[in-house]
């Protein structure tokens, strides 16, 4: 088997993490070796610069050093942890990867797609996931779901509503610009529906 490098994508409350955990479990039923991560964090250098982008205390951020840490934090997580687990021969399996930096830094933090896009380009150091799936939902349903899980909110949780629905057609825009990679999936369907459908593509993939 090829080495596949899958990533998972949507607005927050999206249902991610509940459809990898669905995924592991039915690839590792038919024997694929799978590893799952997720960004930002991944590592544990990943992970620190992980609390500093999430705190609700750096309120003050600015978009361009949001885009260096996201940067930062990603080439650290390519180079210790994705690459090498390809190289063993996983399907590496990853919670957001450099689309939601193209989304949530680039179209609606207003930065240059130009700049954007060789910056995940130089910290991946030419990395390109196989298959990229957007789980699109309504942001209403999204914080729905996060606030019955979630006691408290991170810092680009609690951004304005009218953000995220940015977010959200910016995850559009992007898989109409690449529809070979990036598959959209209706995520506002019982999870059962919505695991079927993503372990169609993947093993279609496969």
């Amino acid at each position: 088997m090829k080495k596949l490098f899958i990533t998972i994508e949507g607005v927050e409350g999206s249902g991610k993490s509940t459809q990898i955990k669905l995924l592991k479990t039915a690839l590792k039923k038919r024997g694929f070796p799978v590893f799952i991560t997720r960004e930002p964090g991944g590592t544990k250098i990943s992970d620190q610069i992980r609390k500093i982008l999430l705190s609700k205390k750096n309120r003050q951020m600015v978009p361009l050093c949001e885009l260096l840490l996201y940067e930062a934090s990603r080439a650290q997580h390519v180079a210790e942890r994705i690459r090498p687990a390809l190289k063993r021969g996983k399907i590496v399996i990853s919670d957001r990867f450099y689309d939601a930096t193209s989304a949530y830094q680039g179209v609606v933090r207003g930065i240059s797609r130009k700049w954007v896009e060789k910056l995940n380009l130089f910290a991946t150091s030419g990395l390109k996931p196989d298959l990229t799936l957007i789980l699109d939902c309504p942001v209403q349903k999204g914080f729905y779901r996060l606030r019955l899980r979630k006691k408290s909110l991170d810092r680009l949780e609690q951004e304005k509503r009218s953000f995220h629905e940015r977010v959200r057609t910016a995850y559009l825009l992007l898989a109409s610009s690449d529809p070979r990679r990036i598959k959209v999936i209706n995520g506002n369907r019982e999870p059962e529906k919505v695991h079927e459908n993503i372990l169609k593509l993947v093993l279609g993939k496969i």
